[in-house]
C-alpha cells in the first residue's frame, strides 16, 4: 500500500510483465460494456466519497492559509492567487512551485491536515469493490498519505494495490496526458481493458483519447464545472456506489 512511481532503473522489464499478464478474457460478473475491464482507476476526492461532504472546501481554506503565511498576503489576496494558479497551472501547488519555488512536500502536509470525520464509511462500496475483478488503482493529484487516510475512513483501503499520487507524477498534475501515460506505463495496462472514474471532465479527456472507458462523477461543486471542456465521458453518474451496483456489476445471485 502506498506504492509510488519507481525510477526508470528500477522499473520491471515490460516484456516480462506482458508475458505474465493473464490473457484477455471476459468476466461473467460484469455487465455488457464492462465485461472486459480488468483495471479500475479511481480519482479520490469527490469520487470515492460524496461531494456533499465538502471536504475539499477545508483543503481550499488550508491552501489559502498556507499562501497567506508564506507570501505575507491577506486572506482575500491569498485565495485570489490560489484561484489564479489553479486556472493557469492546473493546481495551486504547480503555480506555487513554478513562481515561488515552494517545497511541495511541505505544502501537501499542511493542506491535507484536515478533519476527515465528515467523510462517512461506505460498507456498500466496500462490498462492490471486492466483487470487481482485476486491479483497483487510485490516481490522485493529492498525496499518498492523504489518500490512505481517506481510504481508511471510507473503509476501502485494502482493495487498492497502487496509489499513483502527485509525487509519482513528478508533480505534473492531471489532466496532463504525460501523467496518465506514466501511470499506464507503470501498470503495463491495455487502455481498452481499463475504466477511469473522475469528477472533473478535463481529467477524463486524455483517458478517452487513449481508449479507456470513462465515467464522470457529477458533483454539485461549482469548481468541478469546466465549461470550456466538453463532457465526453462514456457514462455519467451522481453516485459511484449506485453506478457500480446497477451499471457495472450483475446482481448477486
Amino acid at each position: 500500500m502506498g506504492e509510488t512511481h519507481r525510477p526508470e532503473s528500477e522499473q520491471p522489464d515490460r516484456d516480462l510483465l506482458e508475458r505474465d499478464r493473464p490473457a484477455a478474457r471476459s468476466f461473467a460478473g460484469l455487465r455488457p460494456g464492462f465485461e472486459a475491464i480488468d483495471t479500475w482507476i479511481f480519482d479520490l476526492d469527490n469520487t470515492l466519497y460524496p461531494s456533499s461532504c465538502d471536504l475539499f472546501a477545508e483543503i481550499e481554506v488550508r491552501m489559502g492559509a498556507f499562501i497567506s503565511q508564506r507570501l505575507g498576503l491577506d486572506r482575500e489576496a491569498a485565495h485570489a492567487l490560489r484561484h489564479s494558479y489553479y486556472r493557469t497551472y492546473g493546481t495551486t501547488l504547480s503555480g506555487l512551485m513554478a513562481v515561488h519555488d515552494i517545497d511541495p512536500h511541505h505544502f501537501l502536509r499542511f493542506v491535507h491536515e484536515v478533519d476527515l470525520s465528515v467523510v462517512p464509511p461506505n460498507p456498500a462500496l466496500d462490498r462492490l469493490l471486492a466483487r470487481l475483478p482485476g486491479r483497483k488503482i487510485i490516481f490522485t493529484n493529492g498525496s499518498v498519505a492523504y489518500a490512505e487516510r481517506v481510504l481508511d475512513r471510507v473503509g476501502i483501503r485494502p482493495h487498492f494495490e497502487l496509489i499513483f499520487d502527485i509525487e509519482a507524477a513528478r508533480f505534473v498534475p492531471k489532466p496532463a496526458p504525460e501523467t496518465l501515460d506514466a501511470l499506464l506505463a507503470q501498470l503495463v495496462c491495455d487502455p481498452a481493458r481499463a475504466a477511469f472514474f473522475d469528477d472533473l471532465p478535463a481529467n477524463l479527456v486524455p483517458a478517452r483519447e487513449r481508449g479507456i472507458k470513462t465515467v464522470l462523477i457529477k458533483t454539485h461543486k461549482s469548481w468541478a464545472a469546466t465549461a470550456e471542456v466538453t463532457v465526453e465521458a462514456h457514462h455519467t453518474t451522481e453516485d459511484l456506489t449506485r453506478f457500480l451496483a446497477e451499471q457495472v456489476l450483475h446482481p448477486e445471485p
